[in-house]
């Protein structure tokens, strides 16, 4: 990723005038742009299919600044700000800087920010998807868009506190979104945390995550939870990944069901020769305390092959069909909705990151 330094001639030269030591920094720009052109079955309620320029096919496209300070002893300062682009018209995915906008310290005892970012279960878990989140074909995050729950976790918080460190094979983290809510702490708050220990070419993965809502009439919230477990293989050309998660809603509302949800994934990647990368993925999801026949249970299966024409430049072919039971509905898509129990869908794209 090119990195582009700021001069900070004039601000030293104000500094030692004034007595201060010179620091070093550096800002850089930073982005990924990802677009392709796609089909979908099932697009519209009459059931037709559609072809269509999208942006995304591998990974979402972004572009942002970072940067970090270095103030001694080990200890700089860092800052991010990131924003989403839709590659197909050109406008912004969301808010100026949706996906991160933090400033924290960053030193030997790890990394504590502030302000807006990516919850540490997302962190976490996005090495062990094998999609890596791709808009239209992985489910990882929350599942596919039509279900009566999307039964996944938080990508983001605001008002955020994060932190994350290491201690030899340890990786761990936590962040907590506060609630602001003049009711109490506790509504509206936040909590994400997960650790992963790695040992040669296997890596295992647990997180834990809990929204909380605001306080209703009987001095009750609802809130939801999720659980991850996971599993990688990492040695030579292989990869081979495996994950479960738990997700629970428990209404606040006296007798209505708690709403649960497992989804689990796999997949398998190989790299053939030094440029060309073929990955497999399953996703499934089973669907709990529904009422009987209603249940949907979708599946989703993806091939992808990726060519890398150099070190920031890739091309790809992805395709995908997906299913659900009882004639409920199912999408490839996290964000957009089917209009059939079945929906197969192929892409062909291109993406630089810079």
């Amino acid at each position: 990723m090119k990195q582009t330094a700021l001069s900070l001639a004039a601000m030293a030269v104000l500094a030692a005038a004034a007595g201060g030591a010179q620091a070093q920094s550096n800002v850089s720009v930073y982005g990924l742009l990802d677009v392709g052109i796609d089909n979908i079955s099932n697009a519209s309620p009459s059931k037709g299919s559609v072809s269509r320029v999208s942006s995304g096919g591998m990974n979402t496209s972004r572009w942002g600044l970072r940067g970090s300070e270095d103030l001694g002893g080990g200890l700089k300062a860092v800052f991010n700000l990131e924003g989403g682009i839709l590659m197909d018209t050109g406008a912004s995915d969301g808010a100026l800087f949706k996906r991160q906008a933090y400033v924290g310290l960053e030193g030997s005892y790890g990394r504590l920010v502030l302000g807006r970012s990516f919850t540490t279960v997302y962190d976490f878990v996005l090495p062990f998807d094998p999609l890596a989140y791709a808009p239209n074909y992985s489910w990882a995050t929350s599942g596919n868009a039509t279900g009566p729950s999307k039964y996944g976790m938080t990508t983001a918080f605001d008002n955020m506190v994060k932190y994350s460190g290491s201690s030899g094979d340890f990786k761990y983290g936590a962040s907590y979104g506060f609630g602001e809510q003049s009711t109490g702490a506790k509504d509206s708050a936040k909590f994400s945390g997960g650790v992963t220990y790695k040992a040669g070419p296997v890596s295992l993965l647990a997180t834990y995550e809990r929204v909380n809502g605001n306080t209703i009439a009987n001095g009750e919230r609802d809130k939801t939870t999720a659980y991850h477990l996971g599993a990688m293989y990492s040695e030579g050309a292989w990869k081979v990944q495996a994950v479960a998660r738990d997700y629970k809603l428990d209404p606040a509302a006296t007798g209505k069901p708690d709403v649960r949800g497992t989804i689990y994934w796999g997949g398998v990647s190989y790299l053939t020769a030094p440029a060309v990368t073929l990955t497999g993925a399953i996703y499934y999801q089973d669907v709990k305390n529904v009422p009987a026949g209603t249940d949907a249970d979708p599946i989703m299966y993806v091939a992808r092959v990726r060519y890398a024409l150099s070190k920031r430049t890739d091309l790809y072919v992805v395709g995908a069909y997906a299913k659900a039971k009882n004639n409920q509905l199912v999408g490839l898509s996290r964000d957009e909705p089917g209009f059939g129990s079945t929906q197969r869908g192929v892409m062909t794209g291109i993406q630089h990151r810079f």
